[in-house]
C-alpha cells in the first residue's frame, strides 16, 4: 500500500478540525501531554471496541483509539489492523525519507513501528500516534496524558534519525463520524463498547490479540458476548 504522494503525511485541514500540516519548529519535549485551547470530548483518549454484531465489515473486531470527539463529530485510529504488504522501513523509502541503501543504518526502534490500516477515510494519508516525549510545535496534537498525534513528514525523519518518540504507530487513513453519528452507534445501534486506553493497546506489537485484551479490560469474555449477541 502506498501513500498518494510524497507529501502524503501533510495536507490541508485534517479530520474533525485537526490541522496536521502546519509549519513546524521541531521542538522536542513532553509539553504535549494535555490538549490546549479546546475542551475534551468525553471519548477523547478512549478505546472503542466493536461489538460482535457490528454490521460494517470494515470495523469488524476493530479497536479504535479516539483522537477527537466533540459536537462536530469524532475521529479515531484503528490500532489492531496491520496494513498488508508494507513495513515502516519500506514506507520511509517510498516517501524518500531515506534511500534504500541506507535502510541498514536505521535505528532498531524504527523497524518496530507498526504500519496500520487506520480506517477507511483518506487512506492515502498517514497519521502517527506516538508517546508525548516527542512534540513538534504547531504540528503535534496532544490527545491524552502521554499520547499525541502528528501527521507531518518531520516525525518520520526524526524516527529515521533515531530522534523520534519512544513509542509510535503509523496509520494509513482514519475512522470518522459526523456530528451525533458515533453517539447514535453507541446508544441506539449498540455497535460499540468503550474502555480506557493504555500503552499496550495502542502501541503493542501483538495486534492480533488487542481486541480480546480490550474486552478483558472491562471484564467481558468474547465467547460469552458472542453467545448473548446470538440470542438478542
Amino acid at each position: 500500500m502506498k501513500l498518494g504522494r510524497k507529501s502524503g503525511l501533510q495536507g490541508e485541514e485534517g479530520p474533525s478540525g485537526l490541522e496536521p500540516g502546519r509549519q513546524s519548529t521541531g521542538r522536542r519535549g513532553g509539553g504535549g501531554s494535555t490538549r490546549r485551547g479546546s475542551k475534551r470530548g468525553y471519548l477523547d483518549g478512549q478505546m472503542l471496541i466493536a461489538m460482535p454484531t457490528m454490521g460494517d465489515e470494515r470495523f469488524a473486531r476493530s479497536l479504535i483509539y479516539i483522537c477527537a470527539h466533540s459536537s462536530e463529530g469524532a475521529m479515531g485510529i484503528i490500532v489492531n489492523q496491520p496494513a498488508a504488504h508494507i513495513s515502516f522501513p519500506d514506507l520511509l523509502v517510498q516517501l524518500d525519507v531515506v534511500g534504500a541503501a541506507d535502510l541498514i543504518q536505521l535505528p532498531a526502534r524504527a523497524g518496530e513501528v507498526k504500519v496500520l490500516k487506520g480506517g477507511p477515510v483518506e487512506t492515502s494519508r498517514g497519521f502517527v500516534l506516538h508517546s508525548s516525549d516527542f512534540f513538534i510545535e504547531n504540528s503535534t496534537l496532544p490527545i491524552d496524558e502521554g499520547i499525541c498525534l502528528t501527521a507531518t513528514l518531520d516525525i518520520l525523519k526524526a524516527i529515521a534519525r533515531g530522534d523520534g518518540p519512544q513509542s509510535a504507530v503509523l496509520a494509513l487513513g482514519y475512522a470518522g463520524w459526523a456530528p451525533g453519528q458515533l453517539e447514535n452507534e453507541i446508544i441506539n445501534k449498540n455497535d460499540w463498547l468503550h474502555c480506557a486506553a493504555d500503552l499496550e493497546l495502542i502501541f503493542g506489537q501483538d495486534t492480533e490479540h488487542k481486541y480480546t485484551k480490550a474486552l478483558r479490560k472491562i471484564g467481558i469474555n468474547l465467547g460469552m458476548l458472542s453467545t448473548e449477541a446470538g440470542h438478542a
